[in-house]
């Protein structure tokens, strides 16, 4: 007679059913960088710099009593206005290429909301293009401008701490996409300019003009 018993699959200990259940951000319900070093994978530099040294350095600053008051990036959002493309559509096509290398994400088209006859404008045509980056590539596009790109400009003497909107969000321009590493000089048709606009938690233009201090940014003495 032949052998009825049958192995029973495995059940899952309960205990780990109960840590995918558990809240986070990673699939483990660890945290980000957590999740990064037990997958091998590195977290973004500027983040556990500023866990460890812009959340003490702040709250020691501005007296907060609880880390979660400390201000913090919330997003990066990349623009490039292109006025010529509506006359020469390949340099749209450059831009976006361009953009996405940059930012390391693909570039959204930019579209006019309202027809300018002055200016040959119709509405709903291609005006420039853009990139909103958040959580890591938001950290590691921060780390490159503020290490990589900015010391590239020629004559550079810092960034003017003016430049925010009364609520701690910062915008930059810049005259050159061709600072970044990641654009082939030898290949760019067009010299452009772009603006980079932080928007932090900050509620002041005090605490946000002093995060992006200890982040790195090189504000002008």
């Amino acid at each position: 007679m032949a052998d009825e018993t049958t192995e029973k699959p495995e059940k899952k200990p309960k205990q780990e059913k109960k840590d995918k259940k558990k809240g986070g951000k990673g699939a483990e319900g660890l945290p980000i960088a957590e999740v990064a070093k037990s997958r091998g994978d590195k977290a973004a530099r500027l983040i556990e710099r500023y866990a460890k040294e812009a959340v003490p350095a702040l709250m020691k600053e501005f007296g907060y009593k609880n880390p979660m008051q400390v201000p913090k990036l919330h997003k990066i959002v990349v623009n490039m206005g292109l006025g010529e493309a509506i006359h020469n559509n390949k340099l749209m096509e450059a831009a976006q290429i361009q953009m996405s290398a940059i930012t390391g994400q693909r570039a959204v088209v930019t579209r006019s909301r309202k027809a300018i006859a002055n200016f040959k404008l119709r509405e709903g045509q291609a005006i420039g293009c853009m990139a909103t980056l958040r959580r890591d590539r938001m950290y590691e596009f921060f780390d490159r401008l503020v290490s990589v790109a900015l010391p590239r400009v020629r004559d550079f003497k810092g960034v003017s701490s003016k430049s925010f909107d009364g609520r701690g969000n910062y915008t930059l321009g810049l005259r050159e996409q061709i600072i970044f590493p990641e654009i082939n000089y030898d290949e760019v048709e067009k010299i452009k300019g772009l603006n980079i606009t932080i928007v932090t938690t900050a509620r002041s233009d005090e605490e946000g003009r002093a995060l992006l201090r200890t982040l790195g940014m090189p504000f002008r003495n």
